[in-house]
């Protein structure tokens, strides 16, 4: 356990217990982590309590502090966003890191002057300006501004007017495409309802723009000003030509932030979809890493405290894909900014469908990531992340092991895994087990013994974990599958099993079991893996029992061991085909003669019913077939085995019904 300095110690007992900030600092004064707390003196002490250092992060954490500094304030709001201001700023290695690797561009409106400019940016200034974006897609930045300045008469020039104005105008009004304020040929009231006219534009509010510029457009055709009105007839049809690329989707109507969340592991992403008067008009997202040992919702409030929190373009409704303990805080927070932003956890409906359509971007980003890393394989589909959400785990399930027991009455028990990768079956990955260490019928023993065998030669070969393990039965089979993971020590691998009579998913820990939707894409992925291991394992436990039956007839023959047994087996190919051969064929393998070989077509006639009761009198001969007709047979095929009724032949998988087949299915 790491040792906490004697000066932390001494220092927990005089801290308040009031809302406030605090921080973890190394020997050198560096910030090495910022938290908030509602009580501090009590959040402090939990740091140093023995049961806390069963978390990597923390014991490393508290093997690296000197100091600790701690910030009260009024409430708990304002250490949320104090939290996320400090964080922002220190960069502390051990909280989540909002990563930011670039900066994307914005268009500046400069409305704290009296003839505002529009142009781009990369730098964001308290100085009163109104910005829009971040654009992730430049292109469609550059756009959006080529609009502005084909449709509204926006100045070009730097001059920092009225203060510095210039004698003459440039060549932008002699074009059109200013109206020279500069030499105060447009009054600043003027050019201010244009600028206004700009931002509602910009803030995607194109169909109140289209509303002002035709009722102009009918003012200037009725005062006879009929080359203003061809002005305004131009810029409408710029405007009514915009307005289709800008649409995405068409939604419910108004303003709404909608934020969708993918996570594998230690990465995650958080894209956030803008909607402006019922139109899906922007997409932005941003990478959060060093979440490895944090939930969900933390991750959440992290991004919303900071980078959200910061916007100033929020909506006044934001959508969020789950909940968090601090949305109140983060809510009471929004009322103290321009835009008083309410937050809401939409579970169906249109807005759950926004959620949705959020999520499966926030996806698509996380696979964009991935391929363009280290690791290429193939994109994981819909029902991964769905089965991730469903299950709470942390880690998207890509590769998925299922294991299934089979047996004949107790006979002859075998098993199988098979593999899913990226929810697909993986053949390279199956593989088939004969249960060694159980007799009888014990499926749990035998799932135990399959799966602690499976994964000790997996790690003795160092081969990847599958991220999720599946198991098919009830709770008997996925505590006895737990066991052996914990024997091998790997206990907190994910592990589930699924109930084929009522579909019933247990998870590993919860008391409670999971039904998904019949529909669910993520059950049917499950159904289909559990399918697919029923059907490897009975097919191995056929072809045992098979193999068994066929070699049942040569155990009873005097004076043939395993050594002569394999040698007919294996040269012959099968049972039949050692009753269809002659003495003389047999005599001629090495080790029999014609004496074995004798007693070997002696054994399988006296094995044979239909040899043993056979009639005294030839049966009547059937027409002869015409040569060339496929009823023809050759001489010796009306003896052939295959058209022999063996009794063994009745048991084989391909030729009869197993009623005896048993799988344990729960």
């Amino acid at each position: 356990m790491p040792q906490v300095p004697a000066t932390i110690l001494t220092q927990i007992p005089t801290l308040p217990e009031s809302p406030g900030v605090y921080l973890w600092r190394a020997d050198d004064g560096t910030v090495l982590y910022v938290g908030k707390a509602k009580k501090l003196r009590s959040r402090v002490r939990s740091y140093v309590a023995s049961e806390h250092f069963e978390s990597v992060k923390t014991r490393a954490l508290m093997g690296q502090v000197a100091a600790l500094e701690t910030i009260v304030v009024p409430s708990e709001a304002h250490a949320l966003i104090l939290e996320a201001n400090l964080i922002k700023e220190y960069k502390p290695r051990f909280n989540i890191a909002l990563r930011d690797d670039k900066s994307y561009p914005y268009i500046k409106v400069t409305l704290q002057e009296p003839f505002a400019r529009v142009y781009v940016t990369r730098r964001l200034q308290n100085d009163g300006a109104r910005y829009f974006g971040p654009y992730t897609d430049v292109s469609a930045m550059r756009r959006a501004l080529n609009v502005v300045k084909r449709i509204f008469t926006v100045r070009s020039c730097n001059f920092d007017m009225p203060k510095v104005m210039p004698d003459r105008p440039c060549l932008d009004y002699h074009i059109g495409r200013c109206k020279a304020p500069c030499i105060l040929a447009q009054s600043v009231g003027e050019y201010r309802a244009m600028i206004d006219e700009v931002v509602l534009f910009l803030d995607g509010k194109t169909a109140e723009v289209v509303r002002r510029v035709k009722e102009r457009m009918a003012l200037a055709a009725e005062s006879l000003d009929f080359e203003r009105a061809a002005e305004l007839r131009n810029a409408l049809a710029h405007l009514e030509k915009m307005e289709e690329p800008m649409v995405v989707q068409e939604v419910e109507g108004g303003d709404r932030d909608v934020v969708g969340y993918a996570r594998d592991g230690d990465d995650a992403v958080v894209a956030l979809m803008r909607i402006r008067g019922g139109r899906l008009l922007a997409r932005e997202h941003q990478f959060i890493v060093n979440v490895s040992e944090e939930s969900d919702p933390c991750v959440l409030q992290a991004y919303l405290a900071s980078s959200y929190f910061a916007l100033d373009d929020r909506a006044r409704e934001l959508l969020v894909p789950f909940d968090f303990e601090d949305r109140e805080l983060l809510e009471e927070s929004f009322r103290g900014t321009p835009v008083a932003t309410s937050v809401h956890v939409p579970q169906r409906g249109s807005r759950r469908e926004l959620i949705d359509l959020a999520e499966q971007n926030a996806r698509h980003l996380l696979e964009e990531q991935r391929m363009t890393g280290e690791e290429t394989e193939e994109r994981a589909v819909d029902p991964v992340y769905e089965l991730q959400r469903q299950l709470g785990l942390q880690k998207v399930p890509r590769s998925l092991a299922c294991f299934d027991i089979s047996h004949a009455q107790g006979t002859d028990t075998v098993a199988s895994m098979v593999w899913f990768q990226n929810g697909r079956p993986y053949r390279a990955e199956y593989r088939k087990f004969k249960v060694k260490t159980v007799e009888g019928i014990d499926d749990f023993a035998s799932m135990r013994e399959v799966v602690g065998r499976y994964f000790k030669r997996r790690l003795e070969e160092q081969k990847p974990l599958p991220d999720l393990v599946v198991i098919d039965g009830g709770k008997g089979q996925l505590h006895a599958a737990h066991d052996a993971l914990v024997e091998q020590g790997l206990g907190e691998l994910p592990l589930i099993s699924l109930a084929k009579r009522e579909e019933e998913i247990f998870v590993f820990g919860r008391g409670e079991s999971l039904r998904l939707p019949r529909r669910s894409v993520a059950l049917r992925m499950l159904q289909q893996a559990r399918d697919e291991a029923h059907r490897f394992a009975i097919t191995f436990q056929r072809q045992k029992r098979s193999a068994r039956t066929m070699t049942s007839a040569l155990l009873r023959i005097p004076g043939i061991g395993d050594a002569k047994r394999r040698a007919l087996l294996q040269h012959f190919g099968s049972l039949d085909a050692v009753r269809a051969a002659t003495r003389e064929q047999i005599a001629e393998l090495p080790g029999f003669g014609d004496r074995t070989a004798g007693k070997v077509i002696e054994a399988l006639i006296a094995s044979d019913p239909t040899k043993q009761d056979a009639p005294a009198v030839a049966p009547p001969i059937a027409p002869a077939a015409a040569p060339d007709s496929p009823d023809a047979k050759r001489p010796h095929d009306a003896t052939h085995p295959r058209d022999a009724q063996h009794p063994q032949d009745a048991q084989h998988p391909q030729d009869a019904k197993q009623p005896s087949d048993s799988t344990s299915n729960g």
